[in-house]
């Protein structure tokens, strides 16, 4: 694995291994893992079994920026399936708890458009989604 200076900490209730094990079968080549610690598009994450004191919260989440429409449906349904659950705006939670946002590559870009009506369309279309539609998005 390469040396990182930061890394990420994820406390699970004692289902890290498992964890580690269901984001390799979605994330397939673009994860690997040695025991607890993995890497996730070069990012570094150690799983720890720390057990139910501290569980996962919103304040914390990994977001995913994904080149097209099929890349968001994919993740979306993996990391929603076996009691994931799904939420606005592109977010969810998978069955660990994990909070996740699932984005569109050009996401800051359509938010953030030079035209203020525009990135308020935007906004407003993104707020009516749960997972995100890039089309929609694009045409609001």
């Amino acid at each position: 694995m390469t040396q990182h200076k930061v890394t990420s900490f994820l406390w699970f209730d004692n289902r890290s291994a498992d964890a580690v094990s269901f984001y390799q079968s979605v994330f397939g080549d673009d994860l690997t893992a040695s025991g607890p610690e993995f890497e996730l598009f070069g990012q570094r994450f150690i799983a720890f079994d720390g057990g139910p004191l501290f569980p996962q919260t919103e304040a914390f989440s990994i977001m995913v920026s994904c080149a097209d429409q099929a890349e968001i449906d994919h993740y979306w349904a993996a990391l929603t399936a076996d009691g994931g659950t799904p939420g606005r705006c592109g977010w969810l939670k998978d069955q660990f708890g994990v909070s996740w946002q699932i984005v569109p590559e050009n996401l800051a870009a359509l938010l953030n458009h030079p035209d203020p009506e525009q990135s308020a369309r935007t906004v407003a279309a993104l707020r009516a989604m749960d997972k995100l539609d890039i089309e929609a998005l694009e045409n609001a």
